[in-house]
């Protein structure tokens, strides 16, 4: 009874989709503003709607119900219970039902939360929301029921993916959705605002929230990924450039670049078009994303789908909300005038530089992603393309994005002295140059591409650093006076300050992680011992042991330093009989300035177990340079800055400078 009920729900989202789709439009019209309200309500059933599904669905994992064919292909009664309800989102058609709940939520906020919009953007925004909601809640009834039922029941599942039995992996799409899904709010503001005509600074107000919250919630997603891999697979390493980690790595470039387009439209009042464009390729590519791990055309540890008509609807998805959106761009984008002018030697100017290397880096994931799926198309021919192309390509597009982030926030708006701006960039440089040289004279190896790393790693912290300086007149002014400019400065101004020198502290991690990584490979029996990186490792002894849907050889190994006590590390090599599949536990000592990683192999007889020795120079930086970032992001969100007004007089009112309602009609659809 419980997934008919679940199934139900999720029809009658279905038709509330449509309603909250259709309704704000029709309302317009005719000049009918309950029918926008009444938009309003059906945003927040929809959301209901969307649980009570949801919810049906965990139950049926919670209770082993197998007669739930989704239940059976992803759950076994051993497993542990924590597995069991995250499982419901661990395959195709659960983690479609939690994206549509996550674009549900984010509609039901907007509806609930919408009073400083002006009436004729909310409705709009909400419409083109419904239709989202509606496109994908068809997609999951038509082709990915998670409700399909099986009789007779068979007595047990199949069991989840063992990879995906892990805490980490648990929550990271949730968080990947709450990003991915959270970019439709600002797509569906720039298609509202190319009905409208008009993007402005309230615009701009009311979108940069929403975009900061996507954009931290797709960081925390990406590092939750990567932190996986790091521990869970294996290999010794945190990014391979696969194509689904890609999918998620190109709408996260595209949004920092939509971040900083909105800050330029609410400042200056101008790149209006620009943001509105940033806008729909940033969920664009979501939807893209979306698309490669469900279409089948790939494989992955993190793909699900492998069924080509769920490829093909999901490509009609992508075909009209894309196309649609670009097509109504061409025609209105040149309404979208901007008033602010600016010299070539600027903020914006320099924004601008960073929005396209940002685009370009974009472009360079992108076509690596995407060309060997075009030359297996077009030729049938089963290309790769890995770490040296990226490598080569993108990472210095990225350099150069760091390099330009240390100075721009130093540069006034509007116009600007290029040697005012050099001289305060001196000491940066000084820094960052001692730095490099530092790190070349030292270095084991990787002499110059270690140096220039740490250069820019330094370069930027430094240029950071001295924009806050330069806000609160550090050793300019008494200590106490600027104490109290560094407590008035504005959230967002820390926030970006932050973001930026987590940024930095991410990068710093990842050239340790490339350049100078230690490995050794090698087999070893019982009291075996072998050296890396200045610590000696010992196979202290090697037993069977058994959980709860697994048995695992377990090796205990002495990790032991001069003038150190010590340390007790596990490994394992576990093995799941019903899926069949074998997966590794690293053992991981952090240290200092990097992390002893070891992974243990099958054994082989007279030569004992293959043993994997990893040296990770500085890779704490990568989970404290993330966590920082987003830290940043949620200092950014908390502050909203000058807040539009709605309700005068009964009145919608937006909140420009002049206090004048909003002259669009209620739903403004006679201005398209």
């Amino acid at each position: 009874m419980v997934p008919e009920i679940g199934h139900f729900a999720l029809i009658l989202a279905f038709f509330t989709a449509l309603a909250q789709a259709a309704l704000p439009l029709l309302g317009g019209r005719i000049g009918e503003p309950r029918f926008a309200a009444f938009g309003r309500q059906c945003a927040v059933l929809l959301f209901i709607l969307t649980g009570t599904s949801f919810a049906c669905l965990v139950y049926s994992y919670a209770v082993s119900d197998f007669t739930v064919l989704n239940v059976v292909q992803n759950s076994h009664t051993t497993k542990p219970f924590i597995y069991k309800l995250t499982g419901a989102w661990g395959n195709h058609e659960g983690s479609m039902l939690l994206w549509v709940l996550i674009l549900a939520l984010y509609g039901a906020v907007l509806a609930r939360g919408g009073r400083a919009v002006p009436a004729g953007l909310h409705s709009l925004t909400l419409s083109v929301q419904g239709m989202i909601a509606a496109a994908f809640i068809a997609f999951v009834l038509f082709t990915s029921d998670p409700f399909t039922r099986v009789f007779p029941a068979p007595p047990n599942g199949e069991g989840l993916n063992p990879l995906l039995q892990d805490k980490g992996l648990a929550v990271h799409p949730p968080f990947l959705y709450l990003g991915y899904v959270g970019f439709s709010v600002p797509f569906a503001f720039a298609v509202a605002a190319l009905i409208r005509g008009r993007a402005d600074s309230v615009w701009a107000r009311l979108v940069r929230p929403w975009a900061l919250t996507a954009w931290t919630f797709l960081t925390i997603g990406i590092t939750l990924g990567s932190w996986w891999a790091y521990y869970e697979l294996g290999w010794g390493g945190w990014w391979a450039w696969d194509p689904v980690e890609n999918a998620s790595f190109m709408p996260w470039l595209a949004g920092v670049a939509l971040i900083h387009s909105i800050r330029v439209v609410e400042r200056r009042d101008a790149l209006k078009g620009w943001a509105v464009l940033l806008a729909i390729l940033t969920f664009s590519l979501s939807l893209v994303g979306t698309f490669l791990v469900r279409s089948g055309v790939l494989t992955s540890v993190h793909a699900f789908a492998v069924d080509p008509a769920r490829g093909a609807f999901i490509l009609m998805i992508l075909a009209f909300a894309i196309g649609g959106s670009l097509t109504l761009f061409a025609i209105r984008g040149a309404t979208l005038q901007a008033t602010g002018a600016f010299a070539p030697v600027s903020r914006e100017s320099a924004l601008i530089a960073n929005n396209v290397l940002l685009v370009a880096a974009c472009a360079t994931v992108f076509t690596g992603t995407f060309y060997p799926l075009f030359v297996d198309v077009l030729s049938g021919e089963k290309i790769s393309v890995g770490p040296p192309y990226f490598n080569r390509v993108f990472v210095p597009i990225a350099a150069a994005t760091l390099a330009l982030a240390a100075g721009a926030m130093l540069i006034p708006w509007k116009k600007a002295s290029l040697t005012a701006v050099s001289k305060k960039l001196l000491f940066a440089g000084v820094i960052a140059a001692g730095a490099g040289v530092l790190v070349g004279v030292t270095a084991p190896s990787k002499v110059i591409a270690g140096g220039a790393a740490v250069a820019l790693v330094a370069w930027l912290v430094v240029g950071t650093l001295t924009d806050l300086g330069e806000r609160t007149a550090l050793f300019r002014r008494p200590l106490a006076d600027s104490f109290r400019r560094a407590t008035g400065l504005p959230r967002a101004t820390w926030g970006a300050s932050l973001a930026h020198i987590g940024i930095a502290v991410y990068a710093a991690g990842a050239a340790g992680m490339s350049l100078w990584k230690t490995t050794d490979v090698i087999f070893m029996k019982e009291g075996d011992t072998a050296v890396i990186h200045s610590i000696s490792v010992k196979l202290d002894d090697v037993r069977r042991i058994k959980g709860p849907n697994w048995i695992a050889d377990s090796a205990t190994f002495i990790a032991s330093k001069a003038n150190r006590a010590p340390e007790r590390l596990e490994a394992e090599r576990r093995f799941y009989p019903v899926r069949g599949m074998q997966t590794t536990e690293a053992a991981i000592h952090p240290q200092a300035f990097g992390d002893l990683y070891i992974t243990i192999g099958d054994h082989v007889d007279g030569k004992g177990w293959p043993v994997r020795i990893y040296f990770n120079p500085f890779v704490a930086c990568l989970w404290w340079g993330a966590a920082t970032v987003v830290f940043g992001g949620v200092l950014s969100i908390s502050d909203r800055g000058k807040r539009p007004r709605r309700k005068v007089l009964g009145r919608e009112m937006s909140a420009n400078p002049a206090g004048r309602a909003d002259p669009q009609p209620a739903i403004g659809m006679s201005q398209a």
